[in-house]
């Protein structure tokens, strides 16, 4: 008789990632830390407006929460291999913690308002970074990595579901300085849990010049990799196509005629449908299946934006967005293919250079959007966006079934 210990086959689903003691903590402090974020953006811009009565400084507040990611990723990414990853991420959120408390004095200048926003913005792709670093050493660099990352993406875009709701509600209940109060408490909590939670590990790499040059040098051999650089910009790219519907939510929905109710539907498809994708493709699908459908994916997932040039009416518009959200479940199989990519002693500068590219390009691809539909209108805008970007797409996967399996040779030829 067979041993049946051979044949079963590997459990699927995310319910493994929580019988791994300190991933519970990781997961539970990034809820904390990712709804007080949301929760201090809201309340933030409130208060500048409520200073100021002006609409623009009230959007430059959000505005700012993109464009320094670069800058942060770039110029302090040595910081994430460089010293201890627990360290790291403490000290980030207690930054973090700091920066918001110092908005809620009374007196503070709207200029030292928007200072500690734009440095808040500049640690967090050092402390993302680290933690998606931090993930390897928890989980390993296979299936269970993927499941993580994933279930992160899914709390940050439920955040973003029910953070701006839950904010308002509290807004009517407390003043903006109450709420950012609240922050501070969330990114303490975070602290806490990180310092406790997970254990030291010492830094992937030394620190032999100045913080800048290291994060730089690394940044650029990082670029070097062809391999990596091709799956960069798979994650860089269409996050820059896919937010002009959500760029353009506001005006589209004036358009139908759909009210705030039709805006609001508008902002949730394309994060509902990128949560059920993911949810689907990391409980349902097997690791080899999840790669084998990243590429076409990929190529498919701005598609149906090309549908918004025949002027659909709300629910077909709805539909649309959904279906394309779904397609981001390609960026499963892109998570284990970067990671296999990756040396251990780079994954630290590597990974806060991933996680900076997408929310700065985000911002730009808001910026284009905007300039654009004054132009082509809304509707010719979005449509645009997807033939556009799923050429991109198509270029970006034909480059990356060009590189596969020369990850250990370019390695070998830039010598790491």
């Amino acid at each position: 008789m067979p041993d049946q210990t051979l044949v079963e086959p590997t459990p699927l689903g995310y319910g493994r990632l929580f019988a791994v003691h300190e991933f519970r903590a990781v997961f539970a402090a990034h809820a904390l830390s990712l709804l007080g974020l949301v929760v201090s953006e809201l309340a933030l811009s409130v208060l500048v407006y409520d200073l100021t009565g002006s609409p623009l400084l009230s959007a430059l507040t959000f505005a700012l929460g993109f464009l320094p990611y670069l800058a942060g990723g770039t110029l302090l990414a040595g910081v994430a291999d460089r010293f201890p990853a627990r360290r790291v991420l403490v000290v980030c959120d207690l930054v973090c913690a700091g920066c918001v408390a110092l908005m809620v004095l009374p007196g503070a200048h709207i200029a030292v308002l928007l200072a500690l926003r734009c440095a808040v913005a500049v640690v967090s792709p050092v402390f993302q970074g680290t933690r998606m670093a931090t993930l390897t050493d928890i989980l390993g660099d296979g299936d269970l990595f993927v499941l993580g990352r994933s279930l992160l993406r899914i709390v940050s875009q439920s955040a973003l579901l029910a953070g701006y709701g839950l904010g308002g509600l509290l807004l009517v209940v407390v003043s903006p300085r109450q709420a950012l109060l609240i922050t501070v408490g969330t990114f303490c909590a975070s602290a806490v849990l990180l310092r406790f939670g997970t254990r030291r590990r010492p830094a992937r790499a030394g620190g032999g010049s100045t913080l800048m040059k290291d994060s730089l040098k690394g940044a650029r051999q990082v670029l070097a990799d062809r391999r990596v650089r091709v799956l960069l910009l798979l994650f860089w790219l269409p996050p820059m196509f896919t937010v002009v519907p959500e760029a353009l939510a506001a005006p589209y929905a004036d358009d139908l005629g759909a009210g705030s109710t039709g805006l609001g539907l508008l902002m949730c498809a394309l994060p509902v449908g990128t949560i059920a994708g993911e949810l689907y493709a990391g409980a349902r699908l097997r690791p080899a299946a999840r790669e084998r459908i990243t590429l076409p994916l990929v190529c498919c997932t701005l598609l149906p934006y090309a549908g918004f040039a025949l002027h659909p009416g709300l629910a077909v518009s709805l539909l649309l967005l959904l279906v394309s959200g779904a397609g981001s479940a390609y960026t499963l199989g892109l998570d284990q293919w970067f990671v296999r990519a990756v040396p251990d002693e780079l994954r630290g500068r590597a990974m806060t250079l991933l996680t900076a590219g997408p929310m700065t390009i985000q911002g730009v691809g808001m910026a284009l959007a905007g300039l654009v539909a004054e132009f082509a209108g809304v509707t010719g805008t979005v449509a645009g966006a997807g033939i556009l970007g799923t050429v991109c797409c198509v270029l970006l996967a034909a480059e990356a079934r060009r590189t596969e399996g020369r990850d250990g040779a370019d390695r070998h030829m830039t010598g790491r």
